[in-house]
């Protein structure tokens, strides 16, 4: 999820009781009063069961009807407990040792024996059998998926229900509700229902998910927003080592190393659907790190796993999510392949992590049906994906619901359409909606257009002094076929006004034909890109700012580019760009020049680039997901892709008073990696390189960094123009091992804080011509004898929030004015 969808959903959320047929809670203690953590509790004569918590609390309910409770714990005499009513949450149950086995017991709560160990003897069979998920046992498959998607307020009580906010919104709390898990009074506030047909073929490598129905609770055209609620949750796979959830790589308990990381204790066994199984309960070996408890029931003959759950430990290092629980359901098929039936998923999103604190819960279910496999489809039929928006699918009617749902919606829940329906006609909620809006968009709506972004209004530095900026766009929705949006700004202290306007129009949805053009006048910043940005009219660099600066931020441009643009996507993902620019660059400040001479004798100069360019752009992003369907759309998976980057672009001399002829390749490569349990890191490359003669303006300047701010790619020890090329190859690592490391020494893996460590490279080199054309005074050097290299140190997520990062110069040090040491900071809301 981006940071500002997850801002976005948990400003909106942020800001009695009905009955299930059978509900018990309560807490699990030994003879001496201490609690029982990981113990058994189920309802007797099924499978229907949770583990108590680490407090010993525990909370199970059931659709079904029951009247007695079984309590079984390794070295304990197993509990049958009456239930006398339908709701029993106020529970003590005490176990008694089992004297007579205590020989045969080894540790349960601790450390567990990893040899002679019959849980762990099961688990090797679990190895041995293992199988990828069951669909990737054919060579095509399809199947239906139904998905439901919730959100809901936890700790509703007199304190909430009288909370002002809630004003002409009172009649929602009639509408409450119990979480099945925790037992916790919730209020919902979100539901999200879809139906699809989901096709692969594991020969080509091909998916494809064709959308049959959608129905929401009051949001049915904010594609946005239901983007970014799917992309809460992660898709995983249990037999996986590792379970990524929320950005997080959590050791799977069905890992081939997960006895390094786990406690296993062989619990219980009995008949599943006429299968017998093993139940077996697992435990953090460490405290703080990416891993679960809970248990899980596995075949006696095909040792595959049929139900399983797992808990994520409330210390562990993972932000803003105060609960973590995942179940999931298989059925064997011809007792061999397993494929999986259910799936459910729930988070408590909390702004603190203590027991009484409020929050938000979002639950996934998902169902899985009618199966079908080795159907093979034509060869096009998995580049017919859809491209424009099919409104059919989200005004789908009861019968449709009623024939595709696979699974029935309880009697609350069909009652929390009626009640969220009707809040979104209540002003109080959408003013909530709103601030929500902002909060993610940066932009204030109004019929037709917006006004932001609300971010840039001020800034300062020491060409313009004060700036301020104002700027609006078009905005019927986000599947609009056109766009409009500009800015203007004013310098207090150079006393000139600036501004910026560009247009985008989508001529054909199917292919993603967009003809684009714009106009910009303003200072910005060159020395901190190696130009693969140069042509946006819209945007501005951090780098522009002296608010955050290192030293003084003099060397910035006066810029004027025109644009027009005609960019295809023939490919899914795959986006090919023609661009037509004219470009006037000169020095914004007395103390910075772009001069450069103009005759061979060097007795004359101009102060003026004008360069008329070509370019051709590809860019592949295999992997990437979008919403909406209109000229823009938004990626919901952020930083889970990898990105290709390929320009080819030709300078054309005496084309509208152009001064330059020359060609220039450019070519990027970012690659986010998962390493494991040891964290995530990102990788990239870029190469680049000029033919022909051009000044200091034309050329690639490699991208110093002189503010307290992170900047992407930058090398923050780097003064701005300290490297200049024609030919260069930069490489960039970082890595954040999310707390590994910490998680391990005692004391420090109470704060959570999180490793970070990057290194930084570039090499290039520079021609004679080249440096005989500058007439800037700033002396032209480049690193050719050796790569220049920097590399880092830092801790994360302090505060949750902040991070902070020591950078240290590698090499040379003679470079005048240079620096040798760094420190920048990053915010953000990180899992």
């Amino acid at each position: 999820m981006t940071k500002a969808n997850f801002l976005s959903l948990f400003l909106l959320m942020c800001c009695t009781m009905l009955m299930a047929q059978t509900k018990v809670g309560g807490v699990v203690k030994d003879q001496n009063g201490e609690a029982l953590p990981f113990v058994n509790v189920i309802f007797n004569n099924s499978s229907e069961g949770t583990t108590s918590g680490e407090n010993g609390k525990f909370y199970l309910q059931s659709e079904n009807n029951h009247t007695e409770l079984k309590v079984s714990f390794i070295g304990y005499k197993t509990e049958i407990i009456p239930l006398q009513q339908k709701t029993n949450l106020s529970l003590e149950i005490e176990l008694q040792e089992e004297t007579s086995s205590l020989g045969e017991v080894k540790i349960v709560r601790g450390k567990t024996s990893k040899k002679n160990n019959p849980a762990i003897d099961i688990l090797k069979k679990i190895w041995e059998n293992k199988r990828d998920n069951g669909v990737s046992a054919f060579k095509q498959y399809q199947y239906k998926k139904y998905e439901k998607l919730e959100f809901d307020l936890d700790g509703i009580d007199s304190s909430v229900v009288k909370n002002p906010i809630f004003n002409g919104m009172e009649f929602i709390f009639d509408y409450s509700d119990t979480n099945r898990i925790s037992g916790k009074t919730i209020l919902p506030v979100f539901i999200n229902e879809s139906v699809s047909m989901v096709y692969g073929d594991n020969i080509e490598n091909e998916k494809r998910e064709d959308l049959l129905g959608n129905k929401n609770s009051g949001f049915e055209q904010n594609q946005n927003l239901i983007a970014a609620v799917k992309d809460v949750y992660d898709e995983y796979n249990v037999y996986n080592n590792y379970i990524k959830v929320f950005d997080k790589s959590f050791v799977s308990p069905l890992s081939t190393t997960g006895i390094n990381n786990y406690n296993y204790v062989l619990s219980d066994s009995t008949y599943i659907e006429d299968k017998w199984c093993y139940n077996i309960i697992y435990y953090p070996r460490r405290e703080n790190e990416l891993t679960f408890k809970g248990d899980f029931w596995v075949n006696d003959t095909t040792w595959a796993v049929k139900k399983i759950n797992l808990e994520a430990s409330r210390d562990t290092n993972i932000n803003w999510v105060k609960e973590l629980y995942i179940e999931q359901e298989f059925e064997v098929l011809n007792d061999s392949v397993f494929l999986i039936s259910k799936d459910y998923f729930q988070a408590n999103f909390s702004l603190t992590k203590k027991e009484n604190s409020k929050g938000v819960y979002a639950k996934r279910t998902r169902v899985f049906d009618e199966y079908q496999f080795n159907i093979k489809k034509a060869e096009d039929f998995y580049d017919k994906r859809a491209y424009k928006f099919n409104e059919e699918v989200y005004i789908r009617d009861k019968q449709f619901w009623k024939e595709n749902r696979l699974e029935e919606l309880n009697r609350e829940e069909e009652d929390v359409y009626v009640m969220l329906d009707s809040l979104t006609r209540v002003p109080a909620f959408n003013r909530i909606y709103d601030i929500a809006t902002i909060a993610e968009s940066g932009y204030v709506e109004f019929d037709g257009w917006d006004f932001g972004p609300v971010y840039s209004l001020f800034d300062y530095n020491q060409v313009e002094g004060f700036r301020t900026r104002v700027g609006g766009r078009t905005y019927f929705g986000q599947h609009d076929p056109w766009r409009i949006e500009g800015y203007l700004a004013y310098g207090f202290k150079d006393d000139k006004f600036k501004y910026g306007i560009s247009g985008k129009w989508l001529l054909d949805s199917r292919s993603r034909l967009i003809i684009s053009g714009g106009k910009r006048r303003d200072i910005e910043q060159l020395g901190a890109s190696l130009t693969t940005n140069t042509t946006d009219v819209l945007g501005r660099s951090l780098a522009s700012s002296g608010l955050v600066s290192v030293g003084d931020n003099d060397k910035l441009s006066n810029i004027d580019l025109s644009t027009v643009n005609l960019e295809i996507e023939p490919w899914y993902n795959f986006n090919v760009r023609f661009g037509v620019s004219y470009r006037e660059l000169s020095s914004a400040s007395p103390a910075f020049s772009l001069d450069y001479y103009t005759n061979e004798a060097q007795t004359e100069t101009a102060s003026t680039i004008k360069q008329t360019e070509i370019s051709t752009i590809l860019t592949y992003t295999p992997g990437r997901q979008t919403s909406g369907f209109g000229v823009e759309r938004n990626v919901v998976n952020e930083e889970e892709f990898p990105t290709f980057f390929f320009n080819y672009t030709l300078g054309l001399k005496n084309v509208f008073n152009s001064d330059f002829n020359y060609k220039k390749v450019q070519f990027f490569y970012d690659q986010p990696l998962r390493i494991g349990g040891f964290g995530r890191a990102n990788a990239s490359l870029e190469a680049g390189k000029t033919f022909g003669e051009v000044p200091l303006g034309l050329l690639n300047v490699v991208p110093g960094n002189q503010t307290y701010f992170a900047m992407y790619n930058s090398f923050p020890v780097l003064n701005f123009y300290e490297f200049v090329t024609d030919t260069y190859v930069s490489a960039h690592f970082d890595h954040n091992f999310n707390g590994r490391l910490f998680a391990r020494i005692p004391l420090l893996r109470e704060l959570n804080l999180r490793e970070l460590i990057g290194a930084r490279a570039v090499w290039g080199e520079i021609s004679e011509e080249n440096k005989a054309l500058n007439a800037s005074g700033i002396p032209l050097r480049a690193p050719s004898r050796a790569p220049y290299y920097e590399y880092s140190i830092g801790v994360g997520n302090i505060l949750k929030f902040l991070s902070i990062e020591a950078h240290f110069r590698g090499n040379y040090f003679d470079v005048p004015e240079s620096r040798s040491f760094a420190v920048t900071a990053s915010f953000g809301f990180h899992f």
